[in-house]
């Protein structure tokens, strides 16, 4: 099933164009408000190097899912 979403306010301009597939196989810094220097950071403490790893990295996915689970007890 096709998606459609705007994701320019959430991406670095050079990345507003790709598709979703490209955009989770680009450096994290394609992010828009993660610097070069915070990829550096995730690279160096959990061998985060795409979106893709971002979004699947076992710990950001606890605490997101922590986060949900918090946000439907209230």
């Amino acid at each position: 099933m096709p998606v459609s979403a705007d994701l320019a306010k959430q991406l670095d301009k050079a990345y507003e164009e790709k598709s979703v597939a490209e955009v989770l196989d680009s450096p994290v810094a394609a992010l828009s408000g993660v610097s070069e220097g915070d990829a550096e950071k995730l690279e160096a403490a959990f061998g985060i190097k795409t979106v893709r790893d971002l979004g699947t990295n076992k710990y950001f996915r606890l605490a997101a899912a922590l986060a949900e689970v918090d946000a439907l007890a209230k």
